[in-house]
């Protein structure tokens, strides 16, 4: 198994199920989306969640943060290959929601499965400019109030210097690798649905913003409204896992209605 993926052993039941990789949002990690399995499992989703896990974090501090998403992406492309032959849809927050969508087009231009659907949140679309969280100059108190006011850490959290002096370079990584995206990377058309999710109270990213990927669908686009900001997948974390599950029913009902192998 590659080190992008947890190391666990699947039950019938998770091999049988289409499977969800899930891109981290800028200084996160594999385990925000730790509680999903279950989550998605008290709603039918009938998906086999997996977490992905970037280098420089977490379970994988000790090696070196990627700072260009197209490195990055060659990378997944090449190291995932294998689960991704198997049916599978992609969910991306934010800075995941943009290696998502470029993994696909690297995957769709050399003609290698695709997923079933992209699943993007709080990210503008591509042909926009990349959302501004701070200036690069910006030092690591200006970075952690910033943080603090889009939600993405507890503002209790600041009393933890450790903390901080682990994530900020971490999330500054992540920053400079979304603003090295180029909007002529995204001239083609996504040959898969895209499912969108947008803060309503997101004050980073606006819902209008979001829902500009339509000009990037070639096979059509939703757009869902959450009651929160940026990180609306934490605010209100079983409300949205309801949501998230009516659009992953679909894709593994029609899974196990075609008998399609996974």
């Amino acid at each position: 198994m590659t080190r992008y993926l947890p190391r666990t052993t699947e039950d019938g039941a998770a091999r049988d199920a289409v499977r969800l990789l899930c891109f981290p949002y800028a200084g996160g990690g594999a385990s925000a989306y730790g509680r999903w399995q279950r989550g998605l499992d008290a709603h039918g989703a009938g998906v086999h969640v997996l977490p992905v896990q970037l280098p420089g974090r977490e379970g994988r501090v000790n090696e070196e943060r990627f700072t260009a998403l197209k490195a990055l992406v060659d990378d997944l492309d090449e190291q995932l290959d294998d689960v991704l032959s198997r049916p599978h849809v992609f969910y991306g927050h934010s800075m995941g929601a943009l290696i998502a969508c470029t993994l696909t087009l690297r995957r769709q231009q050399r003609g290698a499965p695709l997923p079933l659907a992209l699943v993007l949140g709080a990210y503008r679309a591509p042909h926009l400019p990349a959302p501004t969280v701070i200036e690069p100059e910006a030092d690591d108190e200006q970075l952690a109030r910033r943080l603090i006011e889009l939600g993405g850490i507890p503002e209790a959290l600041t009393k933890y210097p450790d903390f901080l002096r682990a994530l900020l370079p971490v999330a500054r990584d992540d920053l400079l690798m979304c603003r090295d995206s180029e909007a002529s990377t995204y001239d083609q058309l996504l040959q898969v649905p895209l499912h969108l999710f947008a803060g309503h109270r997101d004050r980073l990213v606006s819902v209008p913003e979001v829902a500009a990927w339509r000009l990037h669908a070639g096979r059509g686009s939703e757009l869902r409204t959450m009651p929160g900001g940026h990180f609306f997948l934490r605010d209100d974390e079983p409300l949205f896992l309801g949501e998230l599950s009516a659009v992953l029913r679909r894709y593994a009902q029609s899974v196990a209605c075609a008998g399609v192998p996974v």
